[in-house]
Formats: C-alpha cells, structure tokens, sequence
C-alpha cells in the first residue's frame, strides 16, 4: 500500500502540501541532501522512494543497521558511473543514526562533491545521532506523527484497493472496529495496516470487528524508547508537571513511561533529586517519602512498584515548593569556584595537640550549645558577610 506518487501521500502537509519547500523541491528536481526524522510509520521511506521515483535517480536503499563501508563504496562506484550518463543516485540510508561515526565520515565526501544525494531517515534526534559535518550539508525535516483521521484515510484505502490492498476480499470493517483500530495504532500507519492484514486472516466470516482488531494488535503501538528521545522527553515533561503542582499530569506522565517499558528504578531516582530540588525545604517529608519509594520499587519491583512510584509523585506534586536548597548551595559553589579559597579560620579548626593549641587552633571557639545568642565568623575571612541560603515563599 506504500503511496507511488506525492498525491498519495497522506500526512505531513507542512513538508508535502501543496507550496511547501519539500513539495517544491520535489517538482522541480533540485531535491538537497536531507534527513528525516520521525516516529515509526510517518513515511519517511515512501517519502524517499517518492523523491526518487519523481526526479528520475537511481534509488538506492541501505539500512544502518546491515550495511557498512564496504557497501557504501559499492554504491558511490556505481553512481559515479551513472553520473556519467547524466543520471543522479538518492541514496536512502534507514536508521541513519545506528551508523558510527566513522561510517558517517564515510558517506560525507560523496554528499559533498553530489556524487549521492543522501536521504537519511531516523526516529532519533539527528542533532545527538548524526555527526555536524553530515547535518551542516544536509537539510533536516522533521515528521509528526499521523493524525487519526490520516490514519483512518490509509485503512479505507487499504480496504478499498483491489490490486494492492484487501479491496478484492471484500472485507467489512466494523465502524467501532475501524476506530479502535486508528485508536490503538498510535498515529503510525504502519502498525494499522499490519494490523488490518493480520486482523483479515482472522475473520472467517469477513467481517472484521472491534475483538479481531483487539486481538491482532494486542495492545496499543507505543511511541517510546526509553533510549532515545521520547525517554528524555517524557521525564522532562514528568518533572516539569510536578514541579507545576499538577498531580493529574504528573500521574499521566508516570504511567506513559512504565507502559513504555521505563526502568522503575529511574523514575524514582529522579524523584529523590527531585524531592530536594524543587520541593526541599518546603517540605522536608518529601526526601524520606522519594527515599522509601526507591526502596519500595527496589525490594517489591515491577508491575505492584508502580504503587509506590505514585505514591511519591502525587505526594511531590500536592507539596509546597521550594528550590531554597539548589540555589544556596549553587551561591556557594559559584564563590569556591570563583574566590581565593581562604584557610579554614583558626577558631573552626580542632586542636588535637599542644602545638595546634600554641597555634591559636581552636582558640575563641564558643560552644553553641553553652550560648546560642553568640554568633560567630563561620566562613573565611574573604567570604565574611557572604549570605547563601534565601529561604523560599514556603521553607519551613
């Protein structure tokens, strides 16, 4: 079912769409080097293939995660004969980003003088994945992926189409069982149609309904790599929605990342720091209730340490905050870091021997719990007056 032409395309219009840069380049063969990078299922090999197929080059298509050196150099030979004849080489590379850096330095001189024009795809952030040399020379477009109702269009073409699809079997596709089906696959067209595939070699009276689609997919295609990007996406949204005091998106975001195969022992690692970070001494409980969730998880595990992971978010997000503690000890680090580190005054140092005592170690030193009202120095000479702690709205 993979769309032969740029008007079968279905989704991201803001590449595609009729006037846009891609769209244009397209049409009017001068189509640059670039990377694409999106989720699973978003078109980004039938993006390629099309790009190919409409400018008339050689496609060539690699996939990172087989291919090495040596074949790169069978494909650059090959398009330095076919430029000879006037013909260009697309060279698609999949997973563009489980290439070395050594392999990348590889394909760049050829990307530099055009013997190739490259389209590399990934789900990765190329800024992390792709070395800057590559990326300097190529242009990045970033796909999204599909909204239900896309994915809805690629099953009724899919059931429709005689010739490539299921058009000639006459499948029914249940109404719920269509929207369960664009439900679960997530926005990835891939998934739904495999779906459907496997879902048709279910139903013995062709029919498709909701519990063949439910049975064939399992459970719902899941965007995220704790890996990759989406992992430090989603625990970035998961801090940021404690720290907002929302314990309803905090909630949501726990669940997304252990649905997705998180390691339990990460998130509450994160929400130990977190506990003195950005609740600290607002509400001091906050560190021994992340403390007990960690070993909880730890002594318990996994699918009931999920109870105590969201004990201790929903208790850190209803928390008072306070980021008191970071920012003190961020003062003081800045003047360690920044100032002439001064000895440790004598009256702070411990006298052990008589000689430290001739010295003055120790001398003057008053005893807080004889007299509280005494206030002495406690910072070096250079630092004296330096303030570091501002307590929060809410330290207690």
């Amino acid at each position: 079912m993979r769309p032969r032409k740029l008007d079968d395309f279905v989704g991201q219009e803001h590449l595609v769409g009729e006037g846009r840069a891609l769209r244009r380049a397209i049409e009017s063969d001068t189509v640059p080097s670039m990377i694409l990078w999106g989720p699973p299922g978003t078109g980004k090999t039938t993006l390629a293939e099309i790009i190919a197929s409409s400018t008339g080059a050689h496609f060539v298509a690699l996939s990172a995660v087989s291919a090495g050196v040596a074949d790169l150099r069978k494909v650059v030979a090959a398009a330095h004969e076919l430029q000879k004849t006037g013909r260009r080489t697309v060279l698609f590379i999949d997973e563009i980003h489980r290439f070395n850096k050594a392999q990348q330095d590889a394909v760049l001189p050829y990307v530099e003088d055009g013997t190739v024009t490259l389209v590399g795809a990934t789900t990765e952030n190329p800024s992390f994945e792709v070395i800057s040399a590559l990326l300097s020379r190529s242009r990045v477009f970033v796909l999204y992926a599909l909204r239900d109702d896309e994915v809805a269009s690629i099953v009724d073409r899919a059931l429709a189409d005689s010739e490539r699809g299921l058009g000639g079997k006459k499948f029914v596709l249940e109404p719920a069982a269509r929207d369960a089906l664009v439900n679960l696959s997530n926005g990835d067209a891939r998934v739904a149609l495999n779906t459907l595939e496997f879902a048709s070699t279910l139903s013995s009276d062709g029919v498709i309904a909701p519990a063949t689609v439910a049975e064939a997919l399992q459970r719902r295609a899941v965007g995220y790599d704790k890996a990759g990007e989406s992992h430090y996406d989603t625990i970035s949204a998961f801090i940021k929605t404690i720290r907002g005091s929302d314990p309803d998106g905090a909630v949501y975001w726990l669940a997304r990342m252990l649905d997705g195969g998180e390691d339990p022992l990460f998130v509450a690692r994160r929400l130990v720091i977190l506990a003195s970070e950005d609740v600290g001494l607002a509400d001091s409980r906050a560190l021994s209730v992340a403390v007990a969730a960690q070993q909880a998880v730890h002594f318990v595990g996994m699918p009931e340490g999920f109870y105590p992971l969201a004990h201790a978010t929903l208790y850190l997000a209803k928390a008072p905050k306070s980021n008191s503690v970071g920012r003190a000890y961020g003062a003081a680090m800045r003047d360690v870091q920044e100032t002439r580190n001064d000895p440790v005054p004598l009256h702070l140092r411990n006298a052990p021997t008589g000689l430290m005592k001739q010295l003055g170690y120790g001398k003057d030193y008053h005893y807080a719990h004889d007299d509280y009202s005494i206030k002495q120095q406690n910072l070096p000479e250079n630092l004296k007056g330096r303030k570091y702690y501002d307590p929060g709205e809410h330290d207690r």
